[in-house]
């Protein structure tokens, strides 16, 4: 089984991006656990529904059993991802908030990003649904884990974080328009998601609230 799970990485895209997406993201998952004080079994859940997270709601949205439990490869990759999460804590006074994670995290969004908008392509969704498919691979688990770290989930009210992901999958859906196959179409994906993700994070950008347009009053009653 593993030997078939590692053949599939060499020549499916697919296959490459999921695998990315799970060791990425299980590792960022983890640091935000770790940083929370959470136990070890619980920074181990963490990390898994932030690997799982987005794609068991893509399969579910394209009517298909999340790979997670069809395939104990999976697994076996998002626990690499928390066991280097937990060796950076010992490395690092501030795993999550370190270049290395960042990255990781762009990688991972990039990665599942892609591999929804594959996903969603190959089951003959229209246009939007590739788009809506791929963001919700992107940040779905992310939104999950900060459900169980008792927050509510960054992407609505922080951050340029999901838009990204959007401008990927965007991507994804015009290469295969124009007639390119997936393999291109993939590429594109990733590297729009994750230059458009890095920049934001360097440069700080952030999505306008109502409140910074003058629409509506904050909360102590300025403008």
């Amino acid at each position: 089984m593993v030997e078939t799970f590692l053949g599939e990485v060499l020549i499916d895209p697919f296959a490459v991006m999921n695998t990315i997406g799970l060791v990425a993201f299980a590792l960022v998952g983890a640091a935000k656990a770790i940083r929370e004080r959470f136990d070890v079994f619980g920074i181990l859940v963490v990390g898994l529904v932030v690997a799982f997270g987005g794609g068991a709601t893509r399969d579910v949205l394209v009517g298909r059993i999340p790979l997670a439990l069809q395939n104990v490869g999976e697994i076996a990759l998002g626990t690499l991802g928390v066991s280097l999460a937990l060796a950076l804590s010992f490395l690092l006074d501030s795993p999550d908030d370190h270049p290395i994670t960042l990255v990781a995290d762009a990688i991972g969004l990039a990665a599942f990003a892609t591999a929804g908008a594959i996903v969603a392509t190959e089951a003959g969704i229209p246009s939007f649904g590739v788009v809506a498919v791929a963001t919700i691979n992107a940040v779905g688990g992310g939104a999950y884990a900060d459900i169980l770290l008792d927050r509510s989930p960054f992407i609505l009210f922080e951050d340029f974080y999901a838009s990204p992901a959007v401008l990927g999958g965007l991507s994804f859906w015009a290469v295969t328009t124009v007639g390119w196959t997936v393999a291109p179409a993939a590429a594109m994906c990733a590297t729009v998601t994750v230059g458009t993700r890095l920049v934001a994070v360097s440069r700080g950008w952030h999505l306008p609230t109502a409140q910074t347009l003058g629409l509506a009053r904050d909360v102590d009653g300025s403008e």
